[in-house]
């Protein structure tokens, strides 16, 4: 696959970011890029499955650019169902993708097969470094250079469908080592505590280009179509977790351009490319960047928009759904903004507020045909531990109720040190969500899986549950969690959930928060299989009616990353629960 990137002049575009295959259906996809400069850019596919004679087909766009980067996003039509098609990127006519020499197979893409399984792979949270002895021992292998690296080993019809990334993609607040350096330096004028973070617009697209890079993690991403929601990290951590955080947080004088940064990146490198063709074509922001002729209008118009986002989270949404798949029924994947749109309120907490909470159950209940998996995402899991599950609710009552001001405030100091910021640190809309799992399988034709996917945890696990006022012998529910990508876990953190999981102490909690008025939800769960606290990823394979989970973790062998398997199982009802102390159950 020869290019022509040796010939390349100091003033020949390059690509710095990319190419990510962002979203494919039966007959489109997209494809984004970050070039050096402004120029032309040229994608040409060939189909290769089925083999047809036509000629290639090119698809032209020219870049757009806000604070002096310059960015790409081709929406490629025409495709033929059911097809492989390779693909080559130029720019300015000079061919520089795929690489030349490069020992990773030809980057696809794969239009949707209406009678072929679905496969789903999925995590969170991984922070970016080399891989020498060092970083190995702290971070441990990367899942996605070891998935990238099964991927390049195998056929291509057993490669995933589907990536979903989960948050925590970049670690604004805790940057490589390198990188910290160099944006220490250039924030001296920023308080001690925060100076080593990342902190505008610019210092952010150095993240997404260590991170996106690493030449493993370019070609999967080249070759997988990848979705992706924000989370803490991705801006500061236990981001938006209290009414006290904010006020502290938005008080600091680097606040506004941090915050307008991470926003607006996030719209550049992540949300853009979660959008169809068809939303992609209305979106206000993208109008903008096609129609404002100076790049300083474009850099005020995302800079603005990044902004009332953070004031106003009304007039922005980060939640976004794709519909999988083919077959009669097909799969719906609802991915929820857990981070944004909360409503902080001491007296009415919320993990999302109404008009979100609205959109999110039309979503989920009015989908344009019934579907045969409904996959709900969040980074966050609905679903915890049983020992963090009964504390989130006891911290939540205690920093709204406590009797003395003394024990509100240590309650609040509690739930920031140790993240207590999950759906059951929001118990107003835990409930919400129980309650709209039960209309969905009350519905005339319910899906055969309801799939809760969440990461941030630093652990995986599976845990099956069964709503208590509602019967759903058609529907099996499904809390599925992974984390981390690759991220190092404090053995203080293990401790701390071995403790909670244990049933001595937490039926102890469970009875403290009641104690403290904590209402249990109508849901009861299991945790099946997990914990585990090693960096890797899992895989959803949808089949018909039928779903299964493959739980794979990163190793290392002979020096090389590779993913090794480590429990496989069907998704369907759960079993009873023969170990009470791993359930969490309303008696």
């Amino acid at each position: 696959m020869a290019t022509n990137q040796e010939s390349e002049t100091a003033d020949d575009p390059r690509i710095l970011v990319g190419p990510l295959l962002r979203y494919v259906d039966a007959t489109r996809a997209t494809i984004w890029l970050e070039t050096s400069r402004s120029c032309r850019v040229t994608l040409t596919t060939t189909e290769r499955r089925p083999a047809t004679a036509g000629a290639p087909t090119s698809h032209t766009a020219t870049t757009w650019s806000v604070h002096g980067h310059h960015y790409c996003l081709i929406v490629v039509d025409g495709l033929t169902p059911a097809s492989v098609n390779g693909y080559t990127v130029a720019l300015d006519q000079a061919q520089v993708w795929p690489l030349a020499g490069d020992d990773f197979p030809e980057p696809v893409i794969r239009t949707v097969h209406p009678d072929r399984p679905h496969t789903l792979a999925f995590g969170s949270c991984r922070k970016t470094g080399p891989f020498d002895e060092e970083h190995l021992a702290s971070l441990g292998p990367d899942a996605l250079v070891a998935m990238a690296r099964r991927m390049a080993a195998s056929d291509l019809d057993e490669w995933p469908d589907t990536l979903l990334m989960l948050g925590d993609q970049i670690y604004a607040d805790d940057p490589p080592s390198g990188l910290a350096r160099r944006v220490a330096a250039a924030n001296d004028d920023i308080g001690l505590l925060a100076r080593d973070e990342v902190q505008d617009f610019e210092q952010y697209t150095l993240l997404y280009q260590q991170s996106w890079m690493v030449p493993e993690v370019r070609w999967l991403l080249s070759t997988v179509p990848s979705c992706m929601l924000l989370d803490d990290h991705d801006l500061r951590d236990d981001w938006n977790t209290s009414h006290d955080w904010r006020e502290r947080v938005t008080s600091q004088d680097w606040w506004r351009d941090r915050v307008v940064g991470a926003y607006g990146s996030y719209w550049v490198y992540q949300h853009l490319g979660n959008l169809n063709p068809d939303e992609i074509a209305t979106d206000e922001v993208m109008a903008a960047m096609r129609s404002l002729e100076r790049e300083e209008e474009r850099s005020a118009a995302l800079d603005d928009f990044a902004w009332r986002t953070d004031t106003d989270p009304s007039t922005s949404r980060f939640s976004f759904v794709r519909d999988l798949g083919g077959g009669e029924r097909g799969t719906r994947l609802v991915a929820v903004d857990s981070r944004g749109a909360r409503v902080l309120d001491p007296d009415n907490r919320r993990m999302v507020d109404e008009p979100e909470w609205d959109w999110i159950r039309s979503k989920v209940l009015e989908p344009e045909r019934p579907v045969e998996h409904l996959l709900v995402a969040s980074t966050l899991p609905v679903l915890m531990l049983p020992g963090v599950h009964h504390l989130e609710g006891w911290n939540e009552s205690v920093c709204q109720n406590g009797t003395t001001g003394v024990g509100r405030r240590l309650a609040e100091v509690v739930r920031q040190a140790v993240d207590l910021e999950h759906w059951a640190a929001f118990r107003n809309s835990m409930h919400e969500v129980v309650r709209l799992l039960e209309e969905v399988v009350a519905a005339d034709a319910p899906p055969s899986s309801v799939l809760l996917l969440a990461g941030d945890v630093h652990c995986s696990y599976t845990a099956p549950a069964e709503l208590v006022q509602a019967d759903h012998p058609n529907t099996a529910i499904h809390q599925l969690v992974m984390s981390p990508f690759r991220h190092g876990m404090p053995g203080a953190v293990k401790a701390v959930n071995g403790l909670l999981d244990r049933p001595r102490w937490s039926s102890l909690v469970h009875r403290m928060a009641r104690r403290a008025g904590v209402a249990d939800v109508a849901i009861t769960w299991q945790i099946e299989h997990g914990p585990w606290y090693d960096n890797g990823v899992m895989t959803i394979r949808l089949d018909g009616a039928a779903a299964s989970v493959e739980v794979a973790h990163a190793a290392m062998e002979e020096e090389r990353q590779v993913l090794v398997p480590t429990v496989e199982l069907p998704l369907g009802h759960a079993a009873p629960a023969e170990d009470a102390e791993r359930a969490v159950s309303t008696e």
